[in-house]
């Protein structure tokens, strides 16, 4: 079993800034994927950005550029920093931890808004 918690949430303006992260404790495998989803109101679920403990690394079209995903494999903690936050961004983030199966964070939300 994983668990996964979830800080760094919060309002922010367009423009700013603001880092998630993601911590994992439990029966954690050397190999695995951590990553972000996020939902936004009246939208599906959707694949922000992942990376995998090997280094395979993925984002989303509409965050390249403005989001880094990180990993310290140590703390087993995934991070995204996000830039140049969008009203777009605006959602809640859920972490995943993937290995044999999934296992996902409570959400954080993060809201862009003047």
């Amino acid at each position: 079993q994983v668990q996964l918690v979830e800080s760094g949430g919060g309002l922010v303006q367009p423009g700013g800034s603001l880092r998630l992260s993601c911590a994992a404790s439990g029966s954690i495998r050397s190999s695995n994927t951590m990553g972000w989803y996020r939902q936004a109101p009246g939208k599906q679920r959707e694949l922000v950005a992942s990376k995998h403990s090997g280094g395979y690394t993925y984002y989303a079209d509409s965050v390249k550029g403005r989001f880094t995903i990180s990993r310290d494999n140590a703390k087993n903690t995934v991070y995204l920093q996000m830039n140049s936050l969008k009203p777009e961004d605006t959602a809640v983030y859920y972490c995943l931890y993937g290995d044999y199966q999934d296992y996902w964070g409570q959400g954080t939300q993060v809201t862009v808004s003047s």
